[in-house]
């Protein structure tokens, strides 16, 4: 029987792959489950608009991140935390609170999956945190940095 995959079910296919499966597994499994559904012309011509409206959302969203990256190039974002008389954060400062201070001093929104930040940063000082936002068209990587500074309360 031939289905088209509503879910990723491993060693089996991708969401929107249409593949032949056996008629037990189909009707067994799949579809009670909503996991996959008949290939008809009907359902094919669905996914057909559906990839289509897809593809154009994905452009949508890359070029509003591409503008929120342009906002941001070389900026800096202030953070102010208490620290001790050596210079140590009480706590640490996550992806979390950068993305927070970025949307109230630059008005730029980036979501913390882009943030390439190795560890949360624990002292006071400048740091620079770079953004790699995969561009999904191209295959290629749209990068950028951003100065955090870190001061004292």
């Amino acid at each position: 029987m031939r289905v088209i995959f509503l879910k990723d079910i491993p060693r089996i296919g991708k969401k929107y792959d249409i593949k032949d499966v056996s008629d037990g597994y189909a009707v067994n499994f799949l579809l009670p489950r909503k996991l996959a559904q008949n290939a008809t012309a009907g359902a094919l011509a669905e996914l057909e608009t559906r990839k289509k409206q897809i593809i154009l959302e994905r452009e949508v969203q890359e070029n509003i991140l591409a503008s929120s990256l342009e906002k941001i190039k070389g900026k800096t974002v202030t953070i102010k935390g208490r620290a001790n008389e050596k210079g140590n954060l009480f706590s640490a400062i996550h992806k979390k609170e950068i993305i927070d201070e970025m949307k109230n001093q630059h008005h730029a929104e980036i979501a913390d999956e882009f943030i390439v930040l190795p560890k949360p940063i624990k002292e006071i000082g400048e740091f620079e945190i770079s953004i790699e936002i995969p561009a999904s068209l191209s295959g290629k990587f749209k990068k950028s940095s951003l100065k955090v500074i870190v001061e004292k309360i």
